[in-house]
Order: structure tokens, then C-alpha cells, then sequence
């Protein structure tokens, strides 16, 4: 231990908290002066992703891209619904009506993995769908309140 100016210094609190500290201030002080210096260099240009003419997804031209949507419609459970489809630059438009509501996220599904770049979903989903989901909502949480209500009695 060394005395110093009325203080006593050990070994170990020097090593485990005043080094530490220091090298700290140091990269705290000399953190602006690397960072001026990383700005002197050349910068690197960056490139960015976007979906459009030449990339990767929309290669396909309209025809070809709706021919490919119409053939994964035909291959699907939706076939049965004989959605309408038309492409123009890209673009995807479904129109059509179902009576199974996951049809329609099913035909927006298939024509974005066929290649569109955005899909225009103009289905139309019939009141006896949208009551049977509605029903099949409202059952389920009767049966999870059900469920609540014999776990409270036990």
C-alpha cells in the first residue's frame, strides 16, 4: 500500500478500478478523433434494394405473370372460385367471389409468390361466409370461457 496526500492506495484498487477508468476516459476523448478520421477515407457507395423494373421478383413480363397465377390457382382448393386475374406492370388484380373466406388471402398469397410485385385483392367474400366465421369466433370463446369457468370451480 502506498500513501499519498493522506490517502491510502492498494495495488488491487489501482488494477480493478482506476485503470479501467482511465483507458474509459481515453476512448471516450479519443472517440471523436477516430471518427473524423473513418470521414477522411473514400466512403463506400451503398446500395439499396427496391422492388421494380430489372429486379430479381419482377422479371416475368405481365402476360407471363399472369399466366403463372392462373396456373397456381388452378393447382390450389381456390380453383373452384374461377377468380379473374389481370397484371399490368407488375401489379396484380383478383377479382371474383368466394364462399370461404380464406380463399381470399389464399388468391393474395399465391399471386405474390407467382412474382407480382403488389396485389390488388377485389374479392368478395358472401354473407354466408362472413356469418360462419363470425359463429366459429364467437364459439370459440364461449369454449375458452367454458374452459375458464370449470378451472375456477376447481
Amino acid at each position: 500500500m502506498k500513501t499519498c496526500a493522506n490517502y491510502t492506495i492498494s495495488a488491487h484498487y489501482f488494477l480493478r478500478v482506476s485503470i479501467p477508468s482511465l483507458i474509459g476516459l481515453f476512448v471516450l476523448a479519443a472517440a471523436p478523433v477516430w471518427a473524423a478520421a473513418g470521414q477522411v477515407s473514400s466512403p463506400q457507395p451503398r446500395t439499396v434494394a427496391r422492388a421494380g423494373p430489372g429486379t430479381a421478383r419482377n422479371t416475368a413480363p405481365d402476360a407471363e405473370l399472369e399466366r403463372a397465377i392462373r396456373e397456381r390457382f388452378a393447382k390450389s382448393k381456390i380453383a373452384v372460385n374461377k377468380f379473374t386475374v389481370r397484371v399490368q406492370g407488375g401489379v396484380a388484380t383478383i377479382e371474383g367471389r368466394t364462399d370461404v373466406i380464406q380463399h381470399k388471402a389464399t388468391a393474395t398469397r399465391l399471386a405474390r409468390n407467382a412474382g407480382a410485385r403488389e396485389v390488388i385483392n377485389k374479392v368478395q367474400v358472401s354473407d354466408q361466409a362472413r356469418q360462419k366465421a363470425a359463429d366459429n369466433l364467437a364459439k370459440g370463446r364461449r369454449r375458452a370461457q367454458l374452459k375458464r369457468s370449470e378451472a375456477e370451480r376447481r
